[in-house]
């Protein structure tokens, strides 16, 4: 069972290479690497295609969009250029653990009707080194716990990631028809990924948990979630998500879901964490747009006595 690694890429960059070099140490040679650069159309480095080239390695492939697609199409045409039976799409910045194909292989091969496995992740800063910040460790108590692993879906993982998406994207492994059929929406920068599993789960697909951690998920300033933190526009599109989830999901018959969405606290309190960075730099200007998101009233529909009395998680 093959294992296509994905790499959505935006030119060339040291922490791009750690990340190569990471896919190049696997234990189990049952993977193939594709790095689709969505930045040579803008004057990025071109050096990329040439070093990958000159790594010898037949498994290496390196594709350059003649037009820059942006992240959300990028994405979606590293699914559509997958054919492997499994899929994961790696950051250029993150690292596979050595034993990463040998496990998920195993994992599909234990559990053969799951739609995606989540391996976790160890973090770490832009140096590489290992660091614990809020942010995950709010994570690490707040998901859905097992032992070694277990399958889950349906209104309890939904519900659950809605509270907060504790996922590390470069760490989940697709089956290939799931992900290509269910592919990533148009307009979805920041959500992208859960607005994915969502679909998923509500199309009758499960997930392997995984205990322990498959990769090393760097966390930085230069992000783009950060960047779209600091000028507000990330709450703006998780605000319209969470509106159009929790309509749906209420009328998928997940009330549970629905109201996780609707409360959609974890982008709230993020709102509110940012806020005095913002306004001790003078941004007021994204100050405000955050601050109308996180006050804004909770839309219409909840049941009488909801609440957030669910579980908090912060992304």
């Amino acid at each position: 069972m093959l294992v296509d690694v994905m790499v959505p890429a935006y030119g060339d960059g040291a922490h791009l290479r750690e990340t190569v070099a990471s896919v190049l140490a696997q234990g189990d040679p049952s993977w193939r690497l594709t790095v689709v650069d969505d930045g040579v159309a803008v004057g990025r480095d071109p050096g990329l295609g040439p070093w990958l080239a000159g790594l010898g390695d037949e498994r290496v492939r390196y594709l350059a969009n003649p037009v820059r697609l942006g992240i959300n199409r990028n994405f979606q045409r590293c699914a559509e250029l997958s054919s492997a039976e499994l899929v994961v799409i790696l950051g250029a910045d993150d690292r596979l653990l050595p034993d990463f194909v040998a496990r998920v292989r195993r994992l599909a091969e234990q559990y053969p009707a799951a739609a995606f496995l989540h391996t976790g992740a160890r973090i770490v800063d832009e140096a590489g080194h290992p660091t614990t910040p809020l942010v995950d460790r709010v994570k690490a108590r707040t998901s859905i716990r097992v032992r070694d692993s277990a399958e889950v879906g349906g209104e309890r993982l939904a519900a659950s990631l809605l509270r907060g998406n504790w996922m590390y994207f470069p760490s989940v492994v697709f089956r290939r028809a799931a992900l290509v059929e269910h592919g990533f929406r148009p307009g979805f920068d920041i959500v992208l990924d859960l607005d994915l599993y969502l679909r998923i789960l509500r199309g009758g697909g499960t997930a392997v948990l995984c205990e322990r951690p498959g990769i090393e998920y760097r966390r930085h300033s230069a992000s783009l979630s950060s960047a779209r933190a600091d000028d507000g526009s990330r709450f703006i599109e998780e605000r319209a998500f969470f509106t159009e989830a929790a309509a749906e999901l209420t009328a998928h018959g997940w009330p549970r879901a629905a109201r996780a969405a609707r409360w959609h606290l974890t982008s709230r309190l993020h709102v509110l964490c940012k806020l005095p960075g913002l306004l001790v730099a003078g941004n007021l200007g994204g100050a405000r747009t955050m601050l109308r998101g996180a006050l804004s009233t909770v839309p219409a529909g909840l049941p009488d006595g909801a609440g957030p009395g669910e579980g908090v998680h912060t992304r």
